[in-house]
């Protein structure tokens, strides 16, 4: 667990150094797009709109989601850009990680003024 500590500790960082470059009130796709030149430049590997199929009873439903970012496909990097988190926002990341089977996420709402942890930045475990 410490290796996943330590990649959540670079996440983090990437984190605010996209909100203090860049500040809220901007789209979703803004913040994911500095984020992975952030975590990039931290040496990290990155992929974005990764997309995540929904299996029911061994079938693939031709339905699905996409991960925001996925971090050296361990953490799943939920972004979102609204007035505040909600529980469903939440649920969403725990079902994107119910789903792939990852077991933790990391949930950011970059439209805030200060990033407080269990606020605006929220670790997920499945």
């Amino acid at each position: 667990m410490d290796e996943l500590n330590e990649l959540t500790y670079k996440i983090r960082g990437a984190i605010f150094e996209v909100h203090n470059e860049l500040g809220s009130g901007l789209f979703e796709n803004v913040y994911e797009a500095a984020l992975l030149l952030e975590l990039k430049q931290k040496g990290l590997f990155v992929k974005n709109q990764v997309e995540l199929l929904v299996v029911y009873k061994g079938m693939q439903l031709g339905l699905g989601f996409r991960l925001d970012i996925l971090v050296n496909d361990e953490i799943i990097i939920e972004i979102k850009s609204v007035e505040k988190l909600h529980d469903v926002h939440k649920k969403q990341l725990l079902t994107y990680l119910k789903l792939s089977k990852y077991k933790l996420g990391i949930l950011v709402n970059f439209n805030v003024a200060k990033l407080v942890d269990k606020e605006s930045l929220i670790r997920i475990i499945n």
